[in-house]
């Protein structure tokens, strides 16, 4: 196959209508000569070709072929000009019937609907130079071929052989979509505007060497030969009607598929839906019953817990009115006896009256002394309900815990639950109804999604429950710690077990021992107050804040600075004793007030010079209560 030597040289597609009119209009100046003195014609752009004696009609199709064809951009646009230069310029030259003949046939006609092809689209090629080369036939290989016809995007070209070697025939084969047909029908109709095409293989006597090619009909299928063997095996016959039908049917079939799966998809979703807004019903309505419940139990706790302390209270109450009640009855006692202890002498009848009344003053004791009975059982129940009300306590503290336990587990829940949605969802685009398999682990996920869930309910309503319940509590708590602080404050002292410490206040005592060291007798009380006045001032100035921050490891703490410049001085000046009751005294007030810097009262154990809990005021107050009700019986 020849091509022009200007493809070497190259335009884009987007110059080619400049290049067109650039060469039409050298050819109207004359700079390009297309008539040849004999009435003939020649193709002024294809200098290389053999054959330079054209009629009218022929370069006429010789140039609309080239320039409707695959070749390059500026094959193409020299082709155009041409022909636009015939039929605008050269028509009137050529005789009118001639004319009209061009003008018609300019271009190859269609294929017709009932023309039956060799499908999958076929091509033929014949003619291609072979040589004799050790004791048989050679010819160019397929691949060669391919790449000299790469514009027709063939698939494959195939060489036809047999026992003397290259038959000098070849298969092109195309796509089998209409792609294909449409590069097959340009590859036909690049032949025939060569005048290479099939009509001309059979009607020419000399061939030359130019290689001949046509697209394989039903006459190239049924012909005797290596090429209609080869066409038979690997092909059919159809028409393009045939396939258009065919492509039709399975497109049809195609479309009525995907409609029923999409009718059924939305079915299943409509059904999904409907059980969605049934589910979501089901639980606002149990979300509710659930709050009313809750609500409702809050209530009759409330209402419990009032009653309980308005019933202890009434028994306190109780007790104090009929102890009061009991020691004036005791007075009253003692007073008749003495009184009758003074009669008894006076006659047998005041003694009668006196025995009498002893027998009653007897009863009346064994009265009292049930009545005593009955106040140490009232005493033991108070007991009792302190003892209860601490284990309450001791019960709400190992609630926190669980508390904290469930928090952990209710995360690790809800991670399991986004986890199992996820792969619920993604579970749920990756088949269709017909996937048993996935549909029955989908079925056996969301049920246990919705165990999952209803577990995280459970947990929710439990740790709500339990949060009331401890930050209660931890509010009873220390209201009840305030309210001994208060009480007890001018009951308990330094001097007793259980006391009260003013925390950040510091002792006179060292400074007054410091400063009798330093000063004079007379002078070491008035500047012992002014120094402990002065550096309780400097524990007050939020401004002075002689802390630094240590991390070890994860956890970070505040620590005294050993190098401040006032405790540097302070120790040199006052000594040991004093720098350590000032450093104690700034720990203390920056542990309990370090934003307000004043003196705040704690419950103190002062034997293990320690914060005294709770539960050991209370018992220091019972034992302090029952050796007081001792002494008084």
């Amino acid at each position: 196959m020849d091509y022009n030597s200007e493809e070497a040289s190259e335009i884009s597609d987007s110059e080619i209508d400049d290049y067109e009119a650039k060469s039409y209009s050298s050819l109207k100046t004359g700079k390009f000569k297309v008539k040849n003195a004999e009435k003939s014609y020649k193709c002024p752009f294809c200098p290389g070709k053999k054959k330079q004696a054209y009629g009218f009609k022929e370069l006429l199709q010789h140039a609309a072929g080239l320039g409707a064809s695959n070749r390059g951009a500026k094959v193409k646009a020299n082709h155009r000009a041409l022909a636009m230069f015939l039929k605008n310029d050269l028509a009137e030259a050529a005789e009118p019937c001639m004319q009209l003949m061009v003008t018609e046939k300019e271009l190859p006609k269609p294929p017709k609907e009932d023309d039956h092809f060799v499908w999958p689209w076929m091509g033929v090629l014949v003619n291609v130079p072979t040589e004799w080369r050790n004791g048989r036939q050679v010819g160019e290989s397929g691949t060669r071929i391919k790449e000299q016809l790469s514009r027709f995007n063939p698939l494959k070209v195939i060489p036809l052989w047999n026992f003397k070697g290259h038959t000098g025939n070849a298969i092109v084969d195309f796509n089998k979509d209409w792609i294909g047909f449409k590069d097959a029908m340009a590859f036909e109709n690049y032949f025939e505007a060569e005048h290479l095409g099939k009509k001309d293989w059979y009607e020419k006597k000399h061939h030359g060497t130019e290689i001949y090619g046509w697209v394989a009909r039903d006459d190239d299928y049924d012909c005797i030969g290596i090429i209609g063997e080869h066409l038979r095996k690997n092909g059919d016959l159809k028409t393009v009607a045939d396939l258009a039908k065919e492509e039709s049917r399975k497109t049809d079939k195609l479309v009525a598929n995907l409609a029923n799966e999409i009718e059924v998809k939305n079915q299943h979703l409509k059904e999904l839906e409907c059980k969605y807004n049934e589910t979501n019903m089901s639980l606002d309505k149990a979300m509710g019953e659930k709050e009313a419940l809750l609500q409702a139990y809050n209530i009759e706790i409330q209402k419990m817990q009032c009653l309980a302390r308005d019933h202890s209270r009434r028994i306190f109450e109780e007790n104090e009115r009929l102890r009061s009640q009991l020691d004036s009855k005791r007075e009253e006692l003692d007073l008749r006896c003495k009184q009758l202890d003074k009669l008894v002498a006076q006659s047998d009848i005041e003694k009668k009256n006196l025995e009498n009344e002893k027998h009653k003053n007897a009863m009346r004791n064994s009265s009292l002394e049930m009545a005593t009975l009955e106040q140490k059982k009232a005493d033991e129940n108070v007991l009792k309900l302190v003892e209860e009300q601490k284990k309450e306590k001791e019960d709400a503290l190992k609630k926190i815990l669980q508390l904290e336990k469930q928090l952990d587990a209710k995360q690790k829940l809800e991670l399991e639950i986004q986890q199992l949605t996820g792969k619920l969802n993604v579970m749920k685009h990756m088949g269709g109804e017909e996937d048993s398999g996935l549909k029955k682990k989908m079925d056996e996920m969301g049920e246990e999604l919705k165990d999952k869930i209803g577990e995280m309910e459970h947990l929710e309503a439990l740790n709500q429950a339990l949060v009331v319940k401890e930050r209660k509590s931890n509010d009873e708590l220390q209201d009840a710690r305030k309210e001994l602080i208060t009480g007890l404050k001018d009951i308990l002292s330094i001097r007793s077990l259980i006391g009260i410490k003013r925390m950040g206040e510091l002792d006179e005592k060292v400074f007054y021992a410091a400063c009798k060291k330093r000063y004079a007798k007379e002078e070491a009380d008035i500047k012992a107050l002014e120094l402990c006045s002065e550096w309780q001032e400097h524990l007050k100035n939020p401004v002075w804040h002689p802390f630094k921050v240590v991390t070890t490891g994860d956890t970070s703490k505040e620590v005294l600075k050993e190098n401040d410049e006032k405790l540097v001085a302070l120790k040199e000046q006052l000594g040991e004793e004093v720098y350590n009751a000032v450093t104690t005294s700034l720990i203390e007030m920056n542990l309990y007030n370090p934003s307000g810097r004043y003196i705040v009262p704690e419950l103190w154990n002062y034997k293990e010079n320690r914060k005294a809990t709770l539960k050991e005021v209370v018992q220091y107050i019972l034992k302090q209560w029952k050796t007081q009700k001792r002494k008084r019986t």
